[in-house]
């Protein structure tokens, strides 16, 4: 029999976070024998939900469909009002101890904890949503770098994109890993980035401003495996040490010794997933020198050391 994924949706829901997982649901569907997913997109009654694109979404209403095997509640401009209301938080509830999977994708977080799904539990959300998080949901362990997060039967995930690395999950584990390669290869992305991958590549695309501060980015990861203390950047925007910190810590929304750490890791994990050299030499030309620097630091960004990223970038590729 085909497990029921239902897609939870509201006013003002990000439409990326439905359609995307959505589409990785969709692909096995597709070409296998018996078909393993009904997909079910709903909302606290039927009709036409407008996203915050202004594009709307047929959805059934929720209290109308059959067991759900998997629910994923998108997220969105429209999740604070979604959170309150107490139809939609009353069938997350319910339907938190029937499912077999309970899953979220960026600030539909705020829903499960809004219920108080994820009291006590690990979870994570979009960066940009996380500090808001951490203080109006304390009880919930929120781990804001992560793409995405299982704890037991409950899934939480940062924005947009990561509901497919989530889903590319959900379809590992229900149907093997070879499938959910295949699905990755057809929606043309990567199989796939780990859950404890780190989201601070976005965090620096994003929020890297233009000017002084833009090019002294670049000119980290140029001279990522130099001693790079806050003098040596100052000098290259050409500030003081004291102006270039409070400067660089304003516009990038971290620390000069905070951004290059993640530069050197997202340089260290590029050359661990794509090469062979050993551990200890991309240690030492990325900048850490000592491997055990680098291996806690691989295990506070991405929950994992080195050689796992290595095993799972072979097998993914393999």
């Amino acid at each position: 029999m085909a497990r029921t994924i239902a897609f939870l949706i509201f006013d003002d829901f990000q439409l990326l976070d439905a359609a995307g997982p959505i589409a990785a649901f969709e692909m096995p569907a597709r070409g296998m024998q018996p078909v393993p997913y009904r997909l079910s997109l709903i909302a606290a009654s039927a009709g036409p939900v407008r996203s915050s694109s202004g594009v709307t979404m047929q959805a059934e209403a929720m209290d109308a469909v059959g067991p759900i095997d998997t629910l994923i509640i998108a997220g969105g401009q429209g999740t604070i009002a979604a959170m309150d209301c107490p139809a939609i938080r009353g069938f997350v509830q319910r339907e938190a101890a029937r499912v077999r999977r309970l899953c979220s994708v960026c600030s539909g977080a705020y829903v499960l904890a809004a219920a108080g799904l994820l009291d006590g539990r690990r979870a994570t959300t979009h960066w940009r949503r996380s500090p808001h998080f951490a203080r109006r949901f304390p009880q919930v362990k929120l781990e804001p770098d992560r793409i995405f997060i299982r704890d037991g039967h409950v899934w939480t995930a940062a924005g947009i994109t990561a509901g497919i690395d989530l889903s590319l999950a959900l379809i590992g584990e229900d149907l093997g890993e070879a499938v959910a390669r295949q699905v990755a290869q057809e929606l043309v992305v990567f199989h796939r980035r780990p859950g404890g991958q780190s989201q601070f590549s976005a965090l620096l695309d994003i929020g890297a401003p233009e000017g002084r501060l833009a090019t002294v980015l670049g000119w980290i990861r140029e001279h990522v495996g130099e001693a790079l203390t806050v003098e040596r950047l100052a000098e290259q925007s050409h500030m003081s040490p004291r102006n270039f910190a409070r400067a660089f810590t304003r516009e990038i929304g971290m620390t000069p010794a905070k951004a290059v750490e993640r530069i050197r890791l997202e340089v260290a994990r590029e050359r661990i997933e794509s090469s062979a050299a050993p551990i200890e030499q991309v240690a030492a030309i990325t900048g850490f020198r000592d491997p055990e620097r680098m291996r806690r630091a691989f295990l506070r960004a991405f929950g994992q050391p080195p050689q796992a990223l290595r095993r799972a970038a072979r097998a993914a590729t393999g």
